[in-house]
């Protein structure tokens, strides 16, 4: 009798810290820090991850954040880029210190990570800079910087012109 209540104790024990081990683990696994993206770093594609730290892509929008602004009729500016498109990582050196010498709220939206946006938002290819007005698309510029001799593209001046046309009230 006395070996069988060691037993129990010792199963009591092996059990108790098992129970302790998983909630630990549940714990941390929970503590993972999220990213601007609302997930962990390890659940981002490489490309993204290589950018999280960039100051150029500082003011991430995620899809909830859009849809509400859409439902609530906002005005707003939002760029729409993949951090894998070599035109981006051109073009977004440039135009975010453009916004941010303008004062506008460039919201930009990685479509690399919510890819179901293309269809959504009718993007045909990125960059693509969108003005919202009212929540409703008022015009775009799809394309980024003109690169080289290349026909297709823009100036910086093409954006800070957009950008003036549809401000103070496309800064939310």
């Amino acid at each position: 009798m006395g070996e069988s209540l060691m037993n129990a104790k010792k199963l009591s024990i092996f059990f108790g810290t098992l129970a302790v081990l998983i909630v630990a683990l549940v714990v941390l696994n929970n503590m993972r820090p999220d990213t601007v993206y609302g997930k962990p770093s390890d659940d981002l594609f490489p490309a993204t991850r290589d950018i999280l730290n960039d100051p150029n892509y500082n003011n991430i929008m995620l899809p909830d954040v859009l849809e509400e602004k859409l439902k609530n009729k906002e005005s707003f500016f939002v760029y729409f880029f993949s951090s894998s498109c070599p035109h981006c990582l051109l073009t977004t050196p440039q135009l975010k210190p453009l916004a941010d010498e303008l004062g506008v709220n460039l919201h930009q939206f990685n479509l690399l990570e919510f890819g179901d946006y293309y269809g959504k938002m009718k993007i045909e290819a990125t960059p693509t800079l969108v003005y919202f007005k009212n929540g409703v698309e008022s015009e775009r510029m799809k394309g980024g910087l003109k690169e080289g001799s290349a026909s297709d593209g823009y100036a910086l001046d093409d954006f800070k012109a957009f950008f003036n046309k549809h401000l103070p009230e496309g800064n939310s």
